[in-house]
């Protein structure tokens, strides 16, 4: 086991292209998205709108702790300029690093 960070991003639909984008400059580049994500933030309820454009996303990804930084400094002027929230947290990936071992 060992640590990674966890990037939880809500945010409109309509800039998932730049967020995803900000990821991958960052060097995270596997994610998963969840589209029509309902609920209620400072903003208000998103359950009542019934445009397309303005669903929201649910973004997840995953990186090591030294590469949080770059994600930072990318996400951040995307969520101030169109909104949205972004969080990260310490977990624990389970699956096995694979080491290369000298015989």
């Amino acid at each position: 086991m060992h640590v990674v960070k966890k990037i939880e991003i809500i945010a409109n639909s309509f800039e998932l292209s730049k967020i995803l984008d900000s990821l991958d400059k960052s060097n995270v580049h596997g994610h998963v998205v969840i589209r029509n994500v309902v609920g209620k933030g400072l903003r208000g309820t998103a359950e009542d709108l019934d445009m397309t454009m303005l669903d929201n996303v649910y973004i997840l990804a995953f990186c090591m702790p030294e590469h949080i930084k770059p994600v930072v400094e990318n996400i951040r002027p995307l969520l101030n300029k169109f909104g949205g929230t972004c969080y990260v947290s310490d977990v624990m990936e389970i699956r096995s690093i694979k080491c290369v071992a000298s015989l």
